[in-house]
């Protein structure tokens, strides 16, 4: 992808929130926003500019519901990023896609590529 995508990633363990950040760079796409608690995640989902949010969905105990809701308001696409089930989610959230942690970079790749199918940099099967 030439330009790649706009990426908010929440993540509330540093050492993972980089090594998302580096995978995410790796495939052509650039991190403009990252947080790893609740109040920050809510200010960013509401005015940072992102083409796609990565969620983990428990920040420090706290689930991330409330941010994944503001995404969900302002129509972006997310996913989330998690070694917990979907049982946690409440049960409109479900429907999202999944990575289950830990995470490797070839099924980052084909999770961004079925989300966005029509990228530049999409390999056809």
């Amino acid at each position: 992808m030439a330009s790649g995508l706009s990426v908010f990633l929440v993540e509330d363990e540093a050492l993972i929130r980089m090594m998302m950040a580096d995978m995410v760079e790796e495939l052509g796409h650039h991190v403009v926003a990252e947080a790893h608690n609740i109040q920050d995640a809510s200010a960013y989902a509401m005015t940072a500019q992102y083409d796609l949010a990565i969620l983990d969905i428990n920040l420090m105990g706290v689930y991330v519901d409330p941010v994944a809701d503001l995404i969900e308001r302002r129509g972006k696409p997310f996913l989330f990023a998690t070694g917990y089930g979907p049982e946690l989610l409440p049960s409109l959230l479900r429907r999202r896609p999944i990575l289950r942690k830990p995470i490797s970079l070839d099924q980052l790749k084909a999770m961004i590529d079925s989300m966005f199918p029509k990228t530049p940099n999409a390999v056809p099967s």
